[in-house]
């Protein structure tokens, strides 16, 4: 998911995504501690997909003021 992808959501959106991506991470951590984890580099990407839509919502907060 893209910059500009994400900017076209609402916040509501943006929120549920988070949790749904976050529930993602907790199980694939999960996996990796039993060893049965097949793409590492899935959980980096969720982090920063995660971070990214984060700030996207800060952006957006300190824009209203």
């Amino acid at each position: 998911m893209t910059n500009s992808e994400i900017r076209e959501l609402t916040n509501e959106e943006i929120l549920k995504k988070i949790e749904e991506y976050k529930e993602e991470l907790f199980n694939l951590r999960f996996s990796q501690a039993t060893g049965n984890l097949e793409k590492p580099s899935r959980i980096k990407e969720l982090r920063k997909l995660v971070a990214r839509m984060k700030t996207i919502l800060k952006e957006r907060e300190l824009g209203d003021n």
